[in-house]
């Protein structure tokens, strides 16, 4: 297997996408949402997938990764038009409906025919979708294996194309038996396009899925940095037990300097999210939630809101921290700091997109210090501290701390926990397990825990 490998580099003749031998068509629709000269990615990998080649490419997020796989594809596509001619997997939903919407965008002038395969959507109605053959799917690995596993409706085995979009987290473990699933249903021959901001950490594995000639692209400037230049990366010593009160001190000083700023809090649970965006409403700090516990349509709604700038605050897991492309993002703020590095990268690229600025401001406990290291150490560059009043933290602990637990009230009160548990007994019903019969386990498992342990002393007594 033929390997190139080109770091970023200026090329003077790649002016606009007519450049880069595109349809007139595909350049008029640039055009028409403001694209008039392509980025690095999409001047050094399009005209490699126009050429038939594997691709896989790396670089920082806001750098235009979607475009350098939909344009190429589209093109293709309108030379030979047919159903399913192309399929896009992604590893969040939110992810897989924005990069729908671009194809979209694109695909206009052709009556492109597209469709979205999720969780948390009518498997009846997607199975209507997919019957009618569209050109692009765009869908979620789980949601597309059960489809291959319960109906023969439709057939992959014409596509042309697969993407792998944040190709590090699909191959990284998670989803290893849905990807089976659906690989087993792909045509040998297929163009493989692999893209992600953290993708070198898995190229071996990477290249393993491609079986053509390849060629890979990977970002590298002369800063030695994982994220922009253009974003101000800083942290506040924050407490464990007071760290909510940081992050509302954190919310209320950008705001009083950048009223019409979007922000993002980034938390590591679905409880921790419901229950910080549930308090910061009740302080009159008016924000959606977005995780894994809610409906598919309120997750959708919720995103708009904040894409519309509507609602300025998004308080999210990790669901949010990929591809997701909100251009008003001025803030993030990692409420828990992320145990691995690379999703520190993913979380802080929601801002400073495509040349602009912005900050992430990250609450740091004690605990977390060789966290920070490992971060600095990956990004190349150290954070700065960004300063409160600690003043300001006495006055208001006590009203958060009152709120919080008026909050965990609340969820208590809701069926919240009901629904955690009805998801968690689905998920091992699709894996063939016995809900019950794990629930035992489980149980028994904890029995054992609790169960003293004799000493030494007592044996020799007894």
């Amino acid at each position: 297997m033929l390997c190139e490998k080109r770091c970023l580099k200026m090329n003077n003749e790649i002016n606009s996408f007519a450049d880069l031998k595109l349809n007139s068509w595909i350049v008029t629709q640039c055009e028409s949402i403001g694209l008039k000269k392509p980025t690095q990615i999409q001047e050094n990998c399009i005209p490699q997938i126009l050429s038939g080649k594997d691709c896989i490419g790396c670089a920082k997020t806001g750098s235009g990764k979607t475009l350098a796989f939909a344009l190429p594809i589209l093109q293709k596509l309108c030379e030979d038009p047919y159903g399913i001619f192309a399929l896009i997997l992604t590893p969040t939903r939110e992810l897989a409906f924005q990069i729908a919407d671009q194809f979209a965008v694109i695909g206009k002038t052709i009556n492109l025919k597209k469709c979205v395969i999720v969780g948390g959507m009518d498997m009846v109605t997607q199975a209507q979708e997919l019957a009618k053959h569209p050109h692009i799917v765009v869908a979620t690995p789980g949601r597309l294996a059960d489809h291959l596993e319960s109906c023969d409706t439709f057939s992959l085995q014409r596509i042309q194309f697969l993407v792998l979009d944040e190709a590090d987290r699909l191959l990284g473990g998670h989803f290893d038996e849905q990807i089976k699933t659906i690989f087993q249903a792909l045509p040998k021959k297929k163009q493989s396009l692999l893209f992600s901001a953290t993708i070198t950490d898995t190229l071996d594995k990477v290249k393993s899925v491609t079986s053509n000639e390849v060629f890979v692209w990977e970002s590298k400037d002369d800063s030695g940095m994982a994220t922009v230049k253009e974003l101000d990366q800083r942290y506040v010593l924050a407490p464990s037990d007071v760290r909510d009160a940081f992050l509302v001190e954190v919310i209320k000083m950008f705001q009083e300097t950048n009223e019409n700023g979007s922000i993002m809090v980034f938390t590591d649970t679905c409880k921790h999210c419901q229950l910080l965006s549930v308090m910061l409403n009740e302080i009159s700090f008016t924000n959606v939630a977005l995780h894994a516990m809610i409906k598919q349509r309120e997750r959708l709604a919720a995103l708009s809101k904040f894409k519309s700038n509507h609602v300025k605050i998004l308080i999210a897991t990790d669901v949010a921290a990929r591809g997701l492309d909100i251009p008003l993002v001025e803030l993030v703020i990692n409420h828990t700091i992320p145990n691995v590095p690379k999703e520190y990268i993913h979380r802080v690229g929601r801002t400073a997109r495509a040349g602009r600025g912005g900050m992430a401001i990250s609450l740091i406990t004690p605990h977390d210090i060789k966290l920070l290291h490992a971060i600095e150490e990956t990004i190349g560059t150290k954070l700065t501290e960004y300063k409160v009043d600690d003043k300001e933290i006495v006055t208001i602990f006590t009203q958060i701390s009152v709120t919080k637990r008026e909050a965990e009230i609340k969820l208590d009160e809701t069926d919240f926990y009901e629904r955690k548990m009805i998801n968690k007994r689905k998920k091992l019903i699709m894996e063939g397990k016995d809900p019950d019969e794990e629930e035992k386990e489980i149980l028994k498992r904890r029995k054992k825990c609790k169960k003293p342990k004799k000493t030494k002393s007592a044996m020799k007594v007894s």
